[in-house]
């Protein structure tokens, strides 16, 4: 058996063109998933019987159904009801939607896990509940739930080669494209499974470092403190 990669490297920027548009949707998803699971942690923590319902409700229904399962039903289902959106959109809203789950179950367990004497110093220094929460929970939670959400982000960005499915052209869209084209399914795999690997690997450095700096700098907060 003799392997020619030259084929794929000859169609190396047009793999690159999807590992851009995978960079993309992958930027797009942590910040609607961030947005969305923030609100799903207060909603699980909230006073309110059936608000805590309804946010329980969402991520039990996210949580136990295949991803691909919801990205069909987003990508036909939207398109049955007459709403005409590009495929890449409909990526961007099933991922957000499935990752912020899984964001809002990591913020409410920092949440939770704020010692209940901060919360009362906080309170008798005549800050409102929603004062509390923005100044000195949420940022407690964040640096909690950092490390975790990474591990969601990393995962994520992994799963958006599950959007090839609907014709996005992003790295496994075009990876497919490729190996069709060049009859060459080995090496375009073999490629593929390193641009994913340097990507992930870079996200991950990036993410310790911030994780790292995070920490670094709370503790620096509490000492001053």
């Amino acid at each position: 058996m003799h392997f020619h990669f030259q084929a794929v490297v000859q169609r190396l920027d047009f793999l690159l063109s999807g590992l851009a548009i995978t960079f993309g949707v992958s930027v797009a998803t942590l910040v609607a998933s961030l947005v969305l699971g923030v609100g799903l942690a207060l909603g699980r923590t909230a006073r309110a019987r059936g608000i805590r319902l309804l946010a329980t409700a969402y991520i039990d229904l996210f949580r136990n159904t295949p991803f691909l399962v919801q990205l069909f039903f987003f990508y036909y289902g939207l398109a049955e009801i007459g709403l005409d959106i590009d495929p890449v959109v409909t990526g961007i809203i099933a991922l957000s939607l499935s990752t912020a789950t899984h964001n809002g179950e990591a913020l409410r367990a920092g949440i939770e896990a704020v010692d209940g004497g901060v919360v009362e110093a906080a309170r008798s220094m005549a800050l409102s509940r929603w004062q509390t929460y923005r100044h000195v929970i949420l940022p407690i939670a964040f640096r909690t739930a950092l490390r975790p959400m990474g591990s969601v982000f990393i995962n994520m960005v992994l799963t958006t080669s599950i959007l090839s499915t609907i014709t996005v052209n992003d790295l496994m869209g075009n990876a497919m494209t490729v190996a069709g084209e060049t009859f060459r399914p080995f090496e375009v795999y073999v490629v593929l499974l390193l641009l994913y690997c340097v990507l992930t690997f870079t996200l991950s450095a990036g993410l310790n470092a911030i994780h790292t700096f995070v920490l670094t700098r709370g503790r620096r907060q509490v000492a001053v403190r």
